[in-house]
């Protein structure tokens, strides 16, 4: 029998079975979401009193350099064509010309995308390499009541540790490991010893919050009765924690890895500036301050998609791992 009539089936019940809903409408979500994103950064020029270009160029701009980069940036055109232009600059991958550098947006984004997501990437994995294991092994440690000690002591240290802003923790990684110690570098990207203090400053939050969710969902799965059932059955306690418990306390943990993702994107903007890091946290503070509006709307626009696309990944990765919210949603 052929593959394709093997697959026939599965693909006839993937497409009357409630998938193409949930799909459908996380898409639609999706959309709109880009749609009224697109919108705001569109309007931030325009909310901007007086002239953005004369603003931008400073009070010392020669009337004709205003008038030029007003024409340039189609600032003369009626509002609604204005728009459209943009958009339809945006499916053909152009943002625009920097005010500043006088270059193209997407080059200076595509040129220092990669290192904010590099910091995101490094920090998140750190995160969850942290954080799954340590709140595991504190649920099976302080089951039913036992070692309070470490209960209380684990719980004032991720409490603190996550009311420190990020950006305070790398200004206190750069002065205690940098400065003082004098054993990684302190700004800029020269090497891989460079990643190790902004990825500190953005996962150590994140890690002591995540770890918490995690030993609170683990125990109330460690009290469930399968998990009884399966002890009794004098199985090893590896495979009881690893097989039976650990991944069903792993439901509500992703959906705070979602959260965590999100808000490490946006956690970048203030770290990077605290290192002078050669990603989009410092472009962006220098654009706002120099009045680049275009490069704003571009990094905002990037940030803002980059936000929505991690919802949607996390939204079907719960649908996963449990099946089970697609058929509510239908």
């Amino acid at each position: 029998m052929s593959s394709t009539a093997i697959d026939a089936p599965a693909a006839d019940r993937f497409l009357s079975g409630p998938w193409p809903r949930f799909l459908g409408r996380r898409l639609l979500r999706l959309v709109v979401s880009l749609w009224v994103l697109v919108t705001f950064s569109f309007l931030i020029v325009h909310l901007v009193p007086g002239d953005p270009v004369r603003a931008a160029l400073g009070s010392r701009a020669s009337a004709t350099s205003v008038a030029e980069w007003n024409a340039r940036l189609g600032l003369n055109d009626p509002l609604l064509t204005q728009y459209a232009d943009y958009v339809s600059g945006l499916f053909q991958g152009r943002l625009g010309e920097s005010l500043q550098l006088r270059l193209p947006v997407d080059q200076v984004i595509s040129e220092r995308l990669p290192n904010t997501l590099q910091l995101v990437a490094l920090a998140f994995l750190l995160c969850v390499l942290v954080a799954v294991p340590l709140g595991a092994l504190l649920a099976i440690r302080t089951q039913n009541g036992r070692h309070r000690g470490s209960e209380l002591g684990f719980t004032a240290g991720a409490v603190v540790l996550t009311t420190i802003p990020d950006f305070c923790l790398a200004v206190g990684l750069v002065a205690l490991l940098g400065v003082s110690l004098e054993l990684l570098p302190v700004a800029g990207d020269s090497g891989t010893s460079s990643l190790v203090i902004p990825v500190l400053a953005l996962a150590v939050g994140p890690a002591a919050a995540l770890a918490r969710i995690v030993r609170v969902e683990m125990l109330g799965v460690l009290g469930q009765d399968y998990v009884r059932t399966a002890r009794a059955k004098r199985l090893p306690p590896r495979r009881v924690y690893l097989r039976h418990a650990l991944p069903n306390a792993l439901t509500a943990t992703l959906t705070v890895g979602g959260l965590i993702l999100t808000s490490l994107i946006a956690g970048t903007v203030l770290v990077e500036n605290v290192i002078a890091w050669p990603g989009l946290g410092p472009t962006l503070v220098r654009s706002i301050i120099a009045k680049d509006y275009p490069m704003v709307q571009g990094i905002v626009l990037v940030y803002g998609t980059l936000v929505l696309l991690v919802n949607l990944l996390v939204d079907v990765a719960l649908a996963l791992v449990d099946p089970r919210s697609t058929v509510r949603e239908s």
